[in-house]
């Protein structure tokens, strides 16, 4: 499958700086049916940056590729750097994503200065996108374990961004810290394909106290965390900008 995904990549148009796996399989509870969620940088050449048209800041292909069901999503460099001193939480996930299907030494600079992006502020990206996903568990009654298992996951990554300073997306690996009870079934009935069944009111009761403690929690973390109020990585990321600019084909 791995090689599958590195020929879709080859085939870009733009020479990229990385190309990682995000969506469950990097949450750790892919379904059999799971389609591949990557996501990357592409460099756009100055010709493009320099000309009178609008260059393609991002990428975006939905398709079935190979026999694969594909979703590729690339920002160019600057653009994902503005995003990364955004405090959005789900470009660090990407490119510290441990699933990778294309990297360059640079890739490797950019992941070392990602720390010094990191404030107290990104837990309101994880308290927001929570929300959402709430939301959409609720929406049309549908009570779903999909949707469910993504508030968790982001909840549980927010806290633990706050507390250790770590990006960790992997519900799975999450729940060894954190020990909820309810994680190990909710993920055995997503990956079994079963995740479609509506949970009963009990359960729904149930999860409804569970994410206000979850959400209760992030917001003091958050308040307690030793994270810094801004970040540090803007000059290194300007720097970093022109040399990743000279790679491109």
């Amino acid at each position: 499958m791995m090689e599958k995904l590195k020929s879709i990549v080859d085939q870009q148009p733009y020479s990229l700086l990385f190309a990682t796996i995000s969506g469950a399989h990097l949450y750790g509870f892919p379904s059999p049916d799971s389609d591949y969620d990557l996501r990357g940088v592409h460099i756009l050449p100055l010709r493009e940056i320099a000309g009178l048209y609008e260059p393609q800041e991002t990428i975006e292909v939905s398709d079935h590729v190979d026999g694969i069901e594909l979703d590729l999503v690339t920002h160019d460099v600057a653009k994902f750097f503005e995003l990364m001193l955004k405090r959005n939480g789900y470009v660090l996930e990407q490119l510290l994503s441990p699933l990778i299907v294309h990297t360059t030494p640079k890739h490797d600079e950019l992941k070392a200065i990602a720390p010094n992006c990191i404030t107290k502020h990104h837990a309101h990206h994880y308290l927001g996108f929570a929300r959402t996903l709430w939301g959409l568990f609720h929406k049309d009654n549908s009570r779903r374990v999909k949707p469910l298992l993504y508030v968790y996951r982001v909840l549980l990554t927010g806290i633990h961004l706050m507390q250790t300073g770590e990006v960790e997306a992997n519900l799975v690996m999450l729940n060894e810290r954190f020990r909820l009870s309810y994680i190990p079934e909710l993920v055995e009935r997503k990956i079994s394909g079963t995740e479609h069944g509506a949970l009963d009111d009990a359960d729904v009761d149930f999860h409804e106290r569970e994410y206000t403690r979850l959400v209760t929690r992030l917001e003091s973390v958050r308040d307690e965390s030793y994270l810094p109020e801004s970040e540090a990585c803007k000059p290194a990321l300007n720097d970093l900008l022109p040399s990743i600019r000279g790679i491109a084909r």
